[in-house]
C-alpha cells in the first residue's frame, strides 16, 4: 500500500467502527470506543509523520499525547481545569487515575482541527483560536455521550449547559483553555510544515467533517442525545462549514478550470 493510501485506509476502518458503535452495547461498546480511540491517534499520528515528517509527528505527540495526559491527571487529583471527576474502570488500564486512551483521544482531533485552521486561515493568532475552537468544540459531542455511558462521571454537574445535565460547564471552559495552550504549543515544536494546508491533508479534512456530520446524526438519532446534537452542531460548525465550503469551492473552481482548458490540436493527416 502506498504511504498517501493509508491514511486513506486507516480513515476507512475508523468510520466503520464508528457506524458500528450505536449498534452495540454494554462491555463490547467500550471495547468500541477504545479500538476508535486508538485508530483515530494512529490515523492522525501516521498523517502528521508522512505529511511532515517525525519531527511534526513528535511534536503533535509531546503536546497532544503527553500534554493530554498532564492536563489529565491534574484535572482528575485537583479539579483544575475541567472540574472533579472520576473515570470508571471500563476504558482499559488507567495511571494517575487516567485510562491511557484518553490523551490519544486528544491527539486524535488536533492534528485535523489544526489542519483545518491552516486551511482557513494564514494569520498565527487566528490559526490558534480557531484549531482551538475547533478541537473544543468537539467535547459537546464527546462529553454528553461519555457520560451517557457511564465512561466518566462529575461529583458536581452544576451548572450545565441547557439540556445537558451532567456535565458542567466548567468542562467546556477547560477544554477550551488546553486547547488553546496545545496550539500555541504545537506550531513551535512542529515547525513551519505546519503552517499550510495542502492536498495531502485531504484524508485529515474528511476526518474532521466526518467527525461533524456523523455526530450530528448518531445523536439525534441513534443515541437519543437531541440536545448535544443541537450544541455540538452549533459548536463545531464554526470550523467544520467554512472547511466544507471553501473545499467545495476549490473543487468547483478546479473543475471549471479544468473544463475552460482548450482541447490539444489535432492536425488533419496530409
Amino acid at each position: 500500500m502506498s504511504r498517501g493510501r493509508l491514511p486513506w485506509a486507516l480513515l476507512a476502518v475508523l468510520v466503520l467502527a464508528q457506524i458500528c458503535y450505536p449498534l452495540t452495547g454494554g462491555a463490547t461498546r467500550a471495547g468500541l470506543t477504545v479500538a476508535t480511540v486508538v485508530l483515530g491517534w494512529l490515523l492522525s499520528v501516521g498523517h502528521a509523520l508522512l505529511s511532515r515528517g517525525p519531527r511534526t509527528a513528535l511534536a503533535l505527540v509531546a503536546v497532544a499525547t503527553g500534554g493530554g495526559f498532564a492536563i489529565e491527571a491534574l484535572g482528575v487529583a485537583t479539579g483544575f481545569p475541567f472540574g472533579s471527576y472520576d473515570y470508571s474502570g471500563e476504558l482499559g488500564p488507567k495511571l494517575a487515575g487516567v485510562p491511557l486512551i484518553i490523551p490519544l483521544a486528544w491527539t486524535w482531533m488536533a492534528w485535523p482541527a489544526w489542519l483545518t485552521a491552516a486551511r482557513l486561515t494564514g494569520s498565527r493568532a487566528a490559526r490558534v483560536a480557531l484549531a482551538a475552537v475547533g478541537l473544543a468544540a468537539w467535547d459537546l459531542f464527546l462529553d454528553p455521550q461519555m457520560v451517557a455511558e457511564g465512561y466518566w462521571r462529575w461529583r458536581d454537574a452544576t451548572p450545565a449547559l441547557p439540556g445537558l445535565p451532567g456535565v458542567p460547564v466548567s468542562n467546556y471552559l477547560g477544554w477550551l483553555l488546553f486547547a488553546v495552550l496545545l496550539m500555541t504549543a504545537l506550531r513551535p515544536l512542529a515547525g513551519p510544515a505546519v503552517d499550510r494546508a495542502d492536498g495531502r491533508d485531504a484524508p485529515m479534512f474528511a476526518l474532521y467533517l466526518w467527525t461533524y456530520a456523523s455526530s450530528v446524526l448518531a445523536h439525534a438519532v441513534f443515541l437519543r442525545l437531541p440536545a448535544s446534537a443541537l450544541w455540538g452542531a452549533a459548536g463545531m460548525a464554526v470550523a467544520a462549514v467554512p472547511l466544507a465550503v471553501t473545499l467545495l469551492r476549490a473543487r468547483r473552481d478546479g473543475a471549471g478550470r479544468g473544463a475552460a482548458r482548450p482541447a490539444p490540436r489535432v492536425d488533419a493527416p496530409a
